[in-house]
């Protein structure tokens, strides 16, 4: 005999499906109004379902902010790690970390825009949140230069901490000229540069 209405596994993943479009919605719409001039309700419509779904799996607008900040940064870091684990040596991971992130700017536009732009301009939210997912993926980058120090192939004199700062640095300023000039210059291209000028930069002396 058959039964009506969906089954708890159907619930459960229409339930996982109407919250990733709440958010892949808030991406698009905070990219093109702005986190601060968006609404709840413009995300509703643009995700296809009832202003108070949002509330079912977000607090407010802040929260729902916060978690797609630290969703799509799990995100960004699994892919940037499925990247590295294919390259040999720190240095060449040096150019392939640069290479990547200037990457997903590239691919990812609207993304990037909420990550780079609109997380700067709420700097209640990133005072109150931990940010793990940016952690991390300084992390990352602070684990390859300590392997290249490690292992000889970098100045034995880099400060990790110090340095990872620096490279995330540029990439967010070339980043954010990209995304704030209308994307008219080369980021391939300047993802090469800066690739090679780090990695050239940090390479330990030969004697």
């Amino acid at each position: 005999m058959s039964t009506s209405g969906p089954s708890p596994s159907g619930r459960s993943q229409d339930k996982g499906g109407k919250r990733a479009r709440i958010v892949d919605a808030a991406i698009r719409v905070f990219a093109d109004h702005g986190f601060h001039k968006a609404t709840v309700a413009e995300v509703a419509r643009e995700a296809d379902v009832a202003d108070g779904t949002i509330y079912l799996y977000f607090k407010n607008k802040d929260d729902l902010l916060a978690s797609l900040f630290e969703e799509r940064m799990a995100e960004l870091n699994s892919l940037m790690s499925a990247e590295l684990e294919q390259i040999e040596g720190a240095l060449e991971q040096v150019r392939t970390f640069v290479r990547t992130h200037l990457r997903m700017v590239r691919e990812r536009p609207a993304l990037a825009q909420v990550l780079i732009i609109e997380l700067r301009q709420s700097a209640r939210l990133l005072k109150f949140h931990k940010a793990q997912g940016f952690a991390s993926y300084l992390d990352i980058l602070g684990a390859i230069l300590a392997r290249g120090v490690e292992e000889g192939t970098m100045r034995p004199e880099v400060d990790t901490k110090s340095i990872r700062r620096a490279i995330f640095g540029a990439l967010d300023e070339v980043a954010l000229s990209w995304l704030l000039g209308g994307r008219r210059f080369d980021l391939e291209k300047n993802a090469e540069q800066l690739a090679e000028f780090f990695a050239r930069g940090l390479a330990a002396q030969a004697p």
